[in-house]
């Protein structure tokens, strides 16, 4: 294939990724072509195939559209997929937290010996509404939470959700956020393969007692000297 054939064919399949990109961020060719500083005309351009984009312009978008530069190296659609969160029955999910959400109060409370009524005489919520709470029948304002798990001696954080698809989302949310406020040398090195190996021995030696680190440090100690 000549050099011209190449080169027809790869501004044709860009346009096809930065099209299903634009879509699958829901965004508008206008929102994109403002972000750019082009021409709705010209996104259209790129989109169709006619013109293709040049790399700034291509990370810029990738940052606008929030997707990963390897995508327009991919022949993964995006558009075509469902959402991530569209096959969760939310409503159901949401049933359930509730009631336990309620289990969790219960536990909390029995934990720290106080009844219903003694809870209520302490924080002003109603004996049958934190009897409705505990088991699940009504969902519990936060505002009321916080008071009830306070009383209690609690924390509201323990009650976030930890094991659910939500819950595992949000886990992923905050490792990600941990990752981005690391220096920018160690993002690096933990994002190389090749420090792989290096990463796994970290994640060794940190489960290890006090005195087995003791014991490889002296280890060490009489291979070097």
């Amino acid at each position: 294939m000549d050099t011209k054939s190449q080169i027809t064919i790869r501004t044709k399949k860009l346009g096809v990724l930065i099209r299903d990109a634009r879509l699958a961020a829901r965004r508008s060719a206008q929102e994109c072509a403002e972000a750019l500083g082009i021409k709705k005309s010209a996104l259209r351009a790129y989109e169709e195939g006619r013109r293709a984009p040049s790399l700034p312009e291509l990370e810029t978008l990738v940052y606008y559209l929030d997707l990963p530069m390897e995508h327009f190296w991919s022949r993964e659609i995006k558009s075509g997929s469902a959402p991530r969160h569209a096959r969760l029955d939310l409503p159901k999910l949401l049933a359930v937290r509730q009631r336990k959400i309620g289990a969790l109060l219960r536990q909390e409370r029995l934990k720290a010996s106080i009844s219903i009524r003694n809870l209520s005489q302490q924080t002003g919520v109603s004996s049958a509404r934190i009897k409705a709470f505990e088991l699940g029948e009504r969902p519990i304002p936060l505002p009321e939470l916080e008071v009830l798990v306070r009383t209690l001696g609690g924390r509201v954080e323990t009650f976030f959700d930890r094991s659910g698809p939500i819950g595992q989302w949000m886990i992923s949310e905050e490792t990600i956020q941990r990752f981005l406020e690391m220096p920018m040398e160690l993002r690096e090195f933990v994002s190389m393969p090749v420090n792989l190996p290096y990463l796994e021995l970290a994640m060794k030696l940190s489960n290890m007692s006090k005195d087995k680190l003791r014991s490889v440090a002296e280890d060490l100690l009489d291979i070097t000297l």
